[in-house]
């Protein structure tokens, strides 16, 4: 099986949405609890996780000899890395339909990629 990389995106310069209730969070969280324990169940989950704002990320970079760290994302966008999920997935479409419930579920854009399959030296 291939793996594949569900990147879940948020939108920076979009209207932010309205602030949910503690019953609407535990409501959505319960909803993806459930997708996850789906993709458990079927033997496509691998790992996934949920990131802190971009504001919080630190690059690490070489300058020569020289390691260099700035705070802040690498990259000024519209779009930043929310969160993921790794699956297996026997083909594309396997993974799509899972990307389509994970879309559902989150409401955030769903970007899948597979990982490169190499040999090992």
């Amino acid at each position: 099986m291939t793996q594949y990389l569900l990147s879940v995106h948020s939108v920076a310069d979009a209207a932010p949405p309205e602030p949910m209730s503690e019953e609407q969070m535990q409501q959505m969280m319960g909803q993806v609890y459930a997708l996850q324990d789906q993709m458990k169940a079927a033997g496509a989950w691998v790992f996934g996780g949920r990131l802190a704002e971009p504001d919080t990320a630190t690059v690490v970079r070489m300058s020569g000899n020289e390691v260099l760290t700035t705070d802040g994302p690498f990259v000024e966008s519209k779009e930043h890395l929310g969160g993921f999920y790794i699956i297996e997935a026997d083909d594309l479409d396997a993974a799509l339909a899972w990307a389509a419930k994970t879309t559902a579920v989150i409401g955030a854009p769903i970007e899948v990629r597979p990982f490169r399959d190499e040999p090992r030296a």
